[in-house]
């Protein structure tokens, strides 16, 4: 049993960018389960339509459309059919997002560019659209970001990530003051690791560099997707009305063990990076 009433979030309109798997996954069976009616969005149909399969086996209204947050023609798309099926967004949940470590020096203009596409630009051209939408029909509406703990703090070996969640921090503390006059709020959580297939393949594709992770965490464990979905439910509820502009970190305490969830490799050979680029590939 959830530590919420079952309405929490009843009618509430939420619209996750990467919402077919991992995290988005998770935040949004958590959504429905609290009354809310979703819509997902990605870039791959198969995966959209099973996930939109699965979350209405118990008659929950989920709408998906496949989507590359890269291109602001597909997202206006998306913003229309969605309000076209439910007639309004309430709730925007900003959590598309790639990466992978790497040297920075081994780094192509086109690998930086993969992540801040989809990061940073993703973001803000979604942010972009549904808040000019909301701001022209009056509509009060909620934009939660998922950032991460080394969006403050930078960190070595995820360069791009860090400057991309970066700008999405600052969007977050900036547009919570310029939109909090049409009662529009920005609220971001920022996670430490929390296992998922995608994320673990390109981020810990070796046992030594999970182990690290682990070890870097005081309570000695990753978190789960439940634990993340749980704050971010609370997050976008009327009962989270006054918190805006604020980032909840949920990390078990790392980034105050250690600042820079990846600094730790630096004790990483060539050899071995070769080896985890190699690992890093097949993972995708």
């Amino acid at each position: 049993m959830g530590p919420f009433a079952k309405d929490l979030l009843q009618d509430k309109v939420v619209l996750i960018t990467g919402g077919a798997t991992g995290l988005g996954r998770a935040m949004g069976e958590q959504f429905l389960q609290l009354g809310a009616k979703l819509a997902i969005a990605s870039r791959r149909e198969d995966t959209l339509r099973m996930a939109a399969t699965e979350l209405s086996l118990d008659r929950h209204d989920v709408f998906y459309k496949v989507t590359d947050v890269r291109d602001p023609d597909q997202i206006h798309d998306l913003v229309d059919a969605v309000e076209q099926r439910f007639g309004q967004i309430d709730v925007l949940v900003n959590n598309a997002a790639g990466n992978f470590i790497s040297p920075t020096e081994r780094l192509s203009p086109r690998a930086v560019d993969a992540i801040l596409n989809i990061v940073l630009h993703g973001t803000m051209y979604t942010t972009l659209e549904i808040g000019k939408r909301w701001i022209e029909q009056g509509h009060p509406g909620t934009m939660l970001n998922i950032v991460t703990t080394y969006a403050s703090t930078g960190s070595a070996f995820v360069v791009p990530s860090a400057a991309a969640k970066a700008g999405v921090l600052a969007l977050t503390r900036s547009l919570a003051v310029e939109w909090a006059r049409y009662n529009i709020r920005q609220v971001a959580i920022a996670p430490g690791p929390f296992p998922t297939e995608g994320a673990t393949s390109r981020l810990m594709p070796m046992p030594e560099i999970e182990e690290q992770m682990i070890n870097r965490i005081p309570l000695r464990r990753v978190g789960n997707k439940e634990e993340l979905a749980h704050l971010a439910s609370y997050l976008i509820s009327d009962y989270a009305s006054y918190i805006n502009g604020e980032v909840v970190t949920i990390d078990g305490g790392e980034w105050l063990q250690g600042a820079g969830e990846f600094n730790d490799l630096l004790e990483i050979t060539e050899e071995q990076w070769d080896i985890l680029a190699e690992k890093t590939r097949k993972g995708k």
